[in-house]
């Protein structure tokens, strides 16, 4: 195969991963319904961030250390499961408000919708086993590791930014609709129960 040939199907498998939902997904749609597009941005910015963090430590070699090592594994899994089920349930809580007494819209530091898309991503060993285990393999045979990895990495992050932008377009342009309080009370019950569960899942998964 050559370069061009395995360049292409590298690109086509990082899309395919990158729009497939997950918790950054989860925690991009929640500020763009609850907050709004800027927020919802911010958060993909922080996400992206972190795929970068994973990124630079796999190219020097120190998520393989994460990625062996089983208590290093249980510990960042652990913690990004306790990380996503109390967002979540903080969600849940947040619904239980009256709909009579529900505010238009969710009022934030700047901050947090970057702090919160850091936080999901750095608190998720599967991206530190991706970039050890998978992102590897799609180095074209022959080609650099040390040059590729980079350009995978970058380019992981490129369709990531480009897939959470639209989502928080996306999400951001019905909140006029979404955001009437009965429905924003049921969609925040659902974004809450998605969390949790995606922190279930985190806490269960096995490398």
């Amino acid at each position: 195969m050559t370069v061009l040939a395995s360049s292409l199907a590298a690109v086509a498998i990082l899309a395919l991963l990158t729009v497939l939902p997950g918790p950054d997904v989860a925690v991009v749609t929640r500020f763009a319904l609850t907050t709004g597009r800027a927020a919802a941005t911010r958060a993909s910015v922080g996400v992206v961030i972190g795929l970068l963090l994973w990124g630079a430590l796999a190219v020097v070699g120190l998520a393989a250390v994460l990625a062996t090592s089983a208590i290093a594994y249980t510990v960042i899994k652990v913690a990004g499961a306790v990380y996503l089920i109390v967002m979540g349930l903080r969600v849940l809580w947040r619904s239980r408000t009256p709909v009579s007494e529900m505010q238009p819209s969710e009022r934030i530091h700047a901050g947090k919708p970057l702090r919160t898309g850091l936080l999901t991503n750095v608190l998720n060993p599967k991206i530190a086993v991706f970039y050890t285990s998978v992102l590897p393999t799609l180095v074209p045979h022959g080609a650099p590791p040390m040059l590729w990895l980079p350009i995978l990495v970058l380019t992981h992050v490129v369709l990531s930014l480009g897939v959470l932008t639209a989502y928080a377009i996306a999400f951001s342009r019905s909140r006029s609709v979404l955001h009437r309080p009965r429905i924003r009370q049921w969609s925040e019950r659902v974004t809450g129960i998605v969390l949790i569960g995606f922190g279930l899942r985190v806490a269960a998964a096995v490398r």
